[in-house]
């Protein structure tokens, strides 16, 4: 009995994954057709085949649909800035740990191109994306400290967290213009040249 519960558990939680998987995806394809304000829960619900209430056993909003996305982007950016050689500068560590955005935008740019359009223009959406941003900021920072020289010394040295929120802005500078250019210019070149106005002999 005790084997067969763990294996109904992680059962229930591929299933619970799969949803929600599915959830995103109607989502993100009603919110790219008739625009995100005028997508309401019950229409994403009924488009799996779903009610309303047991969206929200998935969801709480969907606000969240958008918003877990970055969530998730702040920890994956944390664990390949964490995993970047352990030679590397901090600010050489930062733009290459963004390598994994620039990655998928640069295979497939249509994704990533309705998600910042998407946030650039529901003002609700861009103001969590800042607030989850000074999250990613917080994540950073940590690996950012190990990298200083000289060794940062504790919570009142600033140079961690200015760091992080300054490869973060050069990234948000970079997106607009990306967005901007339809995705036609190569992010991965303007992250570079974000950062290198930041500090110009940066790689």
């Amino acid at each position: 009995m005790s084997a067969e519960m763990p294996a109904r558990s992680d059962l229930r939680e591929r299933t619970r994954q799969a949803v929600r998987a599915e959830l995103v995806t109607v989502a993100w394809e009603l919110f790219v057709r008739q625009g995100y304000d005028a997508t309401t829960v019950d229409e994403i619900a009924a488009a799996v085949g779903m009610s309303q209430r047991s969206f929200f056993r998935y969801f709480s909003s969907k606000e969240d649909i958008v918003l877990g996305k970055f969530q998730a982007f702040g920890e994956i950016l944390a664990d390949a800035l964490a995993k970047r050689p352990g030679e590397e500068d901090a600010w050489t560590a930062l733009r290459r740990a963004l390598d994994w955005f620039v990655g998928g935008s640069e295979r497939d740019p249509r994704y990533g191109l309705e998600l910042l359009r998407l946030t650039d223009q529901t003002p609700a959406l861009k103001a969590r994306r800042l607030e989850q941003q000074t999250h990613w900021q917080e994540l950073l920072a940590p690996h950012v400290a190990t990298r200083l020289d000289p060794p940062a010394t504790g919570a009142n040295d600033l140079r961690p967290a200015a760091l992080a929120g300054a490869a973060l802005a050069c990234m948000n500078v970079a997106n607009a213009a990306w967005v901007a250019g339809d995705g036609n210019q190569s992010l991965g070149r303007l992250i570079d040249e974000a950062m290198r106005a930041v500090r110009p002999s940066a790689f």
